[in-house]
């Protein structure tokens, strides 16, 4: 045990002291202030500042507390508002998910992208940002270095959209639904939707997370389809286990009735995992993700998300 304990702790110091550090003494401030876009920048300072993350925990792992953060935030829903949101804008997801695929493929033809770019970043845009990025990348063989790239832009438009996304919002008056829905449809990564959103409210963190889970899932047929495209053999599909366990939380909340101490201390851990994982991908800006923003694929994507985010907020004023 004494041994396990020691490889732990080494793991989780390998950062410098003084970054160590900082991040113990921000942490606990950053998790009572509870705001998922100061975290971030917080993160990423200290990652810039010292050119070396404060913390070497597992890259996963701001992954791992995002999911959690879904999973108890689930408790909170019932399936019939799962079912009511999911039904009503599957159709505008839908829409949004194909009119960003083929409108960033042919962006990618006009501006002379490459078609390996042009997918990773169309795809990217479209359903999951990171993720779908990182799983389309293996299917078609994509080069290290255009993946990083595409994954360095998604990056800094995740940031962009977490600062920028509640200020507009507030300024437009939008309601708590309205932001939900434009979140859920505009920003890349489920990380920062939700991070978004619930900088702007609870409930607009609760729609935005059920229509975000329900755009990751166009992950599965278009994995299968570019495979078949570049006869890449067989894909991995598969739904994300944190999906399910989101679902069984509100099943679990809508089937029995659970003491209101228990709903108000999953909340609150919930916000806390949810700064931390910011936190975390606070840390993934380094200076090289700063200097792979170059090159056709970063055009495209600044360009795509041009014409998807204000396309996304108009639907949302509109039908939300």
């Amino acid at each position: 045990m004494n041994r396990v304990n020691t490889r732990i702790s080494r793991a989780l110091l390998k950062g410098s002291r003084p970054g160590i550090l900082s991040a113990v003494i921000a942490i606990p401030f950053l998790i009572w202030l509870g705001n998922p876009a100061i975290a971030l920048l917080v993160g990423c300072a200290l990652t810039l500042a010292r050119s070396q993350k404060p913390l070497a925990l597992p890259a996963n792992a701001g992954t791992w507390l995002l999911q959690g953060a879904i999973v108890l935030l689930g408790l909170g829903l019932s399936l019939n508002t799962l079912w009511d949101l999911s039904s009503t804008y599957i159709g505008l997801i839908s829409a949004i998910v194909l009119g960003t695929l083929g409108i960033g493929l042919a962006l990618g033809r006009l501006l002379g992208a490459p078609a390996d770019g042009a997918t990773l970043i169309s795809s990217g845009t479209a359903i999951c940002g990171g993720t779908a990025i990182a799983t389309l990348s293996g299917v078609i063989k994509a080069s290290p270095a255009q993946t990083g790239v595409c994954l360095a832009v998604v990056f800094l438009l995740n940031a962009v959209a977490l600062f920028s996304f509640p200020f507009i919002g507030e300024q437009l008056h939008l309601t708590q639904q309205q932001f939900g829905i434009w979140a859920a449809l505009a920003i890349h990564d489920t990380s920062s939707v939700v991070a978004t959103a619930a900088i702007f409210g609870d409930e607009a963190a609760e729609v935005a997370t059920t229509l975000k889970l329900v755009r990751t899932l166009w992950l599965i047929p278009v994995v299968f389809i570019v495979a078949l495209l570049r006869q890449a053999g067989t894909a991995r599909l598969r739904i994300p286990a944190f999906v399910l366990l989101f679902v069984a939380a509100a099943a679990l909340g809508t089937l029995v009735e659970l003491p209101p101490a228990l709903l108000l201390a999953a909340k609150t851990l919930s916000k806390s995992m949810l700064v931390l994982a910011l936190f975390l991908v606070g840390t993934e800006i380094t200076r090289q993700t700063l200097t792979d923003l170059r090159g056709r694929e970063v055009a495209l994507a600044v360009l795509l998300w041009a014409i998807v985010a204000p396309v996304a907020l108009l639907l949302s004023v509109w039908l939300g």
